[in-house]
């Protein structure tokens, strides 16, 4: 039996006994319980069977939505205009949430081919150098997957449970108008994209922290790089950006994308351990043939003790604001991979994170 066919069995068996199991009990609980067990099978389906599956495992469960928990029960209609709303939400976040976990199911796939090859020029190369890069593979995968997946998903679960839930009151006990209900959508549709974008670099992120990935190195100002990274960092409603950025800067040969994605993580950092309201400082200026970032916050402050271990995997300090202790980790990876160097130092009142990268000047690196 094909793996399509195979797919489209389990569809149909997981959402029948999730429709068997809750229907004698349609009265007693809400279309939320219903549609949250539904989309767990999208997922499952996806994860094992890939994206055809998962389509059709939406379309199957969206109709057991409709047809057995929505009223009026055993009819292909929707009586209450607000349930057809949130019908539409519904089957719209199952095809999006089968998707994305068969396209992470692919890149899971890819990755478990790269680390075939790894194991294939283990044979090629020495012991001890096939050991380093295989078991390098594999934490830079760790890295990313658990520091980048959390919070999208968080917040898309969140949306949605919210937007299920409001649709069950009485109509004049709602609290979400229509703009509240666009702006959870909104929110659903930016970090499922942010999820989408992650799963397809999450390959290209394992090979460039185990060096197996060229950087796309070329010549770009500190201006646009602190320009891009505070765009992203608009988000960030809790504190003030300020810039101070030294005129006539030399262009630094870099990727960019790369040495943007970690300025904004440090930024991000700033935010997580310093209070709210307060400003967050980026600077960047020349420095000995090179150009020195510095992003400064006005929280605790890193004790001396701790300055070095704060850039290691899953450190964390006693303050810990929460995640696994990995984004310095992977900030000095991006930073030491372009070439350049990263500690931290105290700042005027709370921690300074310090970077350089080597300048370009008259078309060569210094």
């Amino acid at each position: 039996m094909s793996k399509l066919a195979l797919g489209t069995v389990s569809s149909m068996t997981g959402i029948g006994a999730i429709t068997a199991a809750l229907l004698p009990f349609r009265d007693d609980i809400n279309e939320t319980t219903v549609a949250l067990a539904e989309i767990l099978v999208v997922v499952l389906v996806a994860t094992f069977f890939g994206w055809l599956s998962a389509l059709f495992a939406s379309l199957l469960a969206g109709l057991s939505l409709n047809y057995f928990f929505l009223p009026p029960y055993n009819a292909l209609a929707i009586s209450d205009p607000e349930n057809l709303l949130a019908f539409g939400v519904f089957l719209a976040i199952a095809v999006t949430v089968g998707h994305l976990s068969a396209t992470a199911s692919k890149r899971r796939s890819e990755a478990e081919r790269l680390y075939k090859d790894l194991e294939d020029a283990f044979e090629k190369a020495s012991e001890a150098e096939a050991l380093r890069r295989s078991e390098k593979l594999k934490t830079s995968l760790l890295d990313a997957v658990s520091h980048d997946f959390r919070t999208p998903l968080t917040s898309i679960k969140a949306s949605v449970t919210m937007l299920i839930e409001d649709n069950q009151l009485p109509a004049q006990e709602r609290n979400l108008d229509q703009h509240g209900r666009g702006e959870l959508l909104q929110v659903i549709e930016e970090e499922s994209d942010r999820l989408n974008t992650f799963v397809e670099s999450m390959v290209e992120l394992a090979r460039f922290q185990a060096g197996d990935s060229k950087l796309h190195v070329a010549a770009v100002s500190p201006e646009e790089i602190v320009l891009k990274a505070a765009r992203r960092a608009r988000s960030i409603q809790s504190h003030k950006l300020r810039s101070g950025i030294e005129p006539d800067l030399p262009a630094v040969s870099v990727d960019a994308r790369a040495i943007v994605e970690a300025l904004y993580n440090l930024i991000d950092n700033a935010a997580k351990y310093s209070p709210q309201g307060t400003p967050i400082e980026i600077t960047a200026a020349k420095h000995n043939g090179t150009v020195r970032f510095a992003i400064e916050d006005e929280g605790p402050g890193i004790p001396e003790a701790e300055r070095d271990t704060v850039f290691e995997r899953f450190y964390r300090s006693n303050k810990s604001a929460g995640g696994l202790g990995m984004g310095l980790s992977i900030v000095r990876g991006i930073v030491e991979a372009n070439g350049g160097k990263i500690w931290v130092e105290p700042g005027k009142k709370g921690a300074r994170f310090v970077f350089e990268l080597p300048a370009v000047a008259n078309g060569r690196e210094n």
